[in-house]
């Protein structure tokens, strides 16, 4: 022991003498920093810097302090609040705060707040307070008072109940904690009044009125129904729409819709509305399982109303008459129900020679037969006095003409001579405005079949449907046949004649125009052979003009080259080349009563449809003439059309010199008028820059727009060099007019044009004034007496 002693005093007086020293190295405050810094990334040494920079700090030291600040704070605490008082990085805070909730079951972490279970006890016992005082609380209003979420507190609560909480947390809706004496009170309260209800009673009401928990009241509904204490049902579920039926009530009201059915055979929903009835549908479906009852509208009927009604439509349909189903029916049944009883019943019955008007009238498809009948003797009657007053004009150029059976001899020579004056005055028409343009102008206001109207056939078949309509000759007034089916039948309603007249004014008219048809070939067949011969003349003739044109108009193509000529052919094959194939179409078409009155309306479909009712034999050489207008050749045109005409039954000669000069010089002189009447420089250009062409080469040309620049190309080695330079410089005018014009409509809707455009372009009125002065000597090139036309002529 002396020597532990002795030990003891030598070690004590070596740390006296080592306080008292001074130190030899010491380590500054720097260096401490760097080597806690090294340890800390090094991960040998883990410590939390404060906020303050002055200190360092365990995790396990803030854990502590977080349990020291909850404890200090009654069980509850902000993390946020925590941060002020262990001075740490919040994320610290956070990080140490999930692993205590995670570690400490007595500890929760919730909406950034830490509380352990005295907390949640003390919560506890204020919620059981409340309770025994108001004999409920409800889980919205704690979240309120205590600002947590509702999962969380009916969780900790429901871990309390029959502990801390004497009370019970409600089945059917958790978010309700009650004591066993207020449901039993409610209870009572409940069984006296609904013992002492003697009608319906919606149920909101007396909720409204007696303070009841719906919930609750529901229930304690449903157990005193179970054990037998209340007599009576809950309607229309547990929504606004619930109503409660005292079982005598109840009873007093089966008795009476059980009687009311059996008498009458049907149930009105409105009826059993006002007994008290909310959903009268799920209350029938419920009273009748078993029962086969159609529900309409607004009643539902039994089978007896059905089969009473079926087996008076079958009579009617097996007699061939009429029978209207509201004369059967309950007066409670509206249209609409008639109509779905109808309905029900064509489906059971099938029987498809049978027509419904006014949505409750049956008729037999043999009474309807019997009316259109009825006027079988007034068509020929009327027809007959018709030919004898002298409406054969109107016949065979409205209705005849168009189907082509058959052409009358009055009229055709106006006929005739309108071809003549098409063939010779419109075989000189070009088409083109403007350069770069191509806008269609027509010259003595010859029609001309252009490009849209290869793009709209559906809208031209239905002009031409309509056009038709129109022509048809009327039979009948709507008033004037629903005269004729009243005498025919007294006892109709006017529903079922109005509609019926409707339906076969149609029918009668298209009847009618086959009787008139029948009619008058019987008087005119004796014309008939004069008639036909007369328009094969006429239509041979028309073909051979237009024919000589095309052949004439190509001579003219040749002399130009590569994609020039491709272009003029194609511009003949979609004008005259198209008009000559319609012409041949139309005529054709006759013989299957398609024929139009102006063939130029003759469409691509039309074409088509007329090729499919034609036989194979002619067939064949149309479906290549139709095929070679969207070709590029004319030759293979040429070729085409004249085996179309053997089908036709005519033969195409080409002309003589004779005629052709004359074919010339119409079209030459058609032209020149054309030049005197015009102002618009492009067409002046235009019909100047053709007139040059076959003044020069003898060849007549038909070109569009677009070709003039080429046409004046090509006449720099035929007309004086003078001439050219003036067409060039006409030219150049007219497209700069174009352009200006096109430009100022783009700058319609700007303020000011650009400077630059201003100082580059010419003024427009200075451009106009320069054409209006030139025209004149343009026009002189054409309309001044040349040796060479005299030579010509």
């Amino acid at each position: 022991m002396s020597a532990d002693w002795e030990e003891i005093r030598r070690l004590a007086a070596d740390f006296q003498r080592a306080q008292l020293s001074d130190a030899v190295q010491r380590l500054s405050e720097r260096n401490c920093i760097e080597i806690v810094a090294k340890l800390i990334a090094e991960k040998q040494l883990d410590v939390v810097h404060t906020l303050d920079g002055k200190e360092y700090i365990t995790p396990s030291q803030i854990t502590k302090e977080i349990k020291d600040e909850l404890q200090y704070r009654g069980g509850r605490v902000n993390i946020v609040d925590l941060q002020q008082v262990v001075n740490v990085d919040l994320t610290h805070i956070e990080s140490r705060a999930n692993n205590l909730a995670k570690l400490d079951k007595g500890i929760h972490l919730v909406l950034g707040q830490l509380m352990d279970e005295t907390y949640l006890d003390r919560i506890a016992e204020e919620v059981n307070d409340k309770l025994q005082e108001a004999g409920q609380v409800t889980i919205s209003e704690l979240c309120k008072a205590y600002d947590l979420p509702g999962d969380f507190i009916t969780e900790s609560l429901a871990l309390r109940i029959d502990t801390i909480i004497q009370g019970k947390i409600d089945q059917s809706d958790r978010g309700v904690i009650y004591t066993e004496a207020f449901v039993a009170r409610h209870r009572a309260r409940i069984r006296g009044l609904f013992t002492a209800i003697t009608k319906p009673i919606p149920i909101s009401t007396l909720i409204s009125h007696h303070g009841f928990q719906e919930h609750l009241l529901y229930s304690l509904l449903e157990e005193l129904f179970n054990c037998g204490r209340l007599k009576g049902t809950v309607v229309g579920g547990r929504q606004d729409k619930a109503v409660f039926i005292p079982d005598i009530y109840a009873r007093t009201q089966n008795n009476w819709i059980d009687a009311f059915f059996k008498q009458n055979g049907y149930l009105e929903f409105d009826s059993l509305s006002r007994l008290g009835i909310p959903d009268p549908v799920s209350y029938i479906k419920k009273r009748y399982k078993s029962a086969q009852l159609l529900y309409l509208k607004s009643v539902s009927v039994g089978t007896g109303i059905v089969d009473q009604v079926e087996a008076s439509v079958e009579e009617a349909i097996n007699s061939g008459s009429w029978i209207d189903i509201m004369s059967l029916l309950p007066s409670c049944l509206s249209m609409e129900d008639a109509r779905m009883l109808l309905q029900q019943v064509m489906r059971t019955l099938n029987k498809p020679s049978t027509r419904v008007f006014g949505d409750t009238i049956v008729v037999s498809e043999k009474f309807v037969n019997e009316c259109f009948e009825l006027f079988g003797p007034l068509m020929h009657c009327k027809a007959e006095k018709e030919m004898k007053n002298g409406p054969v004009f109107l016949v065979t150029e409205e209705d005849l003409k168009q189907t082509s059976i058959l052409e009358s001899a009055m009229g055709k020579k106006d006929k005739k001579e309108d071809r003549r004056k098409k063939t010779t005055e419109g075989s000189g028409s070009t088409r083109g405005g403007g350069l770069g343009n191509a806008r269609e102008i027509k010259i003595k206001k010859t029609k001309k079949k252009s490009r849209k109207d290869e793009d709209s056939d559906d809208e031209s078949q239905a002009t031409i449907s309509n056009k038709q309509k129109d022509r048809e000759i009327p039979f009948m007034s709507l008033e004037e046949v629903q005269d004729v089916l009243r005498k025919h039948d007294q006892d109709c309603p006017e529903d079922l004649i109005f509609e019926l007249s409707e339906s076969l004014i149609r029918p009668l008219t298209r009847s009618y125009q086959d009787v008139v048809r029948s009619v008058f070939m019987a008087s005119a067949s004796s014309a008939s052979g004069t008639s036909r011969k007369q328009t094969m003349k006429d239509f041979q003739e028309e073909v051979s003009n237009l024919y000589s044109n095309i052949r004439l108009f190509e001579k003219g193509i040749k002399l130009f080259t590569d994609e020039t000529q491709s272009n003029l052919a194609k511009h003949l094959l979609k004008t005259v080349c198209t008009d000559i194939t319609n012409l041949i179409f139309n005529f054709l078409a006759s013989d299957f009563m398609m024929a139009v009155e102006d063939y130029t309306t003759i469409t691509n479909e039309v074409r088509k449809n007329i090729l499919g009712k034609m036989q194979e034999e002619a067939k064949a050489p149309l479906s290549k003439l139709h095929s070679s207008l969207s070709g590029k050749s004319i030759e293979e045109f040429i070729s085409s059309l004249e085996s179309a005409a053997d089908v036709c039954g005519i033969l195409v000669k080409k002309g003589d010199k004779k005629k052709e000069r004359q074919i010339l010089f119409q079209h030459r002189q058609a032209l020149i008028e054309q030049v005197k009447t015009t102002e618009d420089p492009a067409l002046v250009l235009h019909l100047t820059s053709v007139l040059l062409f076959q003044l020069n080469t003898h060849c007549m040309l038909h070109a569009p727009g677009r070709c003039v620049p080429q046409i004046i190309t090509f006449l720099s080695t035929k007309i004086p060099e003078e001439q050219h330079r003036l067409l060039v410089q006409y030219q150049s005018l007219v497209v700069k007019q174009l352009v200006g014009q096109t430009k100022q409509k783009a700058d319609e809707d700007r303020d000011t044009m650009a400077d630059s455009a201003v100082e580059t372009e010419k003024d427009p009125d200075i451009i106009r004034k320069e054409l209006h002065e030139l025209s004149a000597t343009i026009k002189d090139l054409v309309l001044r007496p040349r040796k060479s036309s005299v030579t010509e002529e």
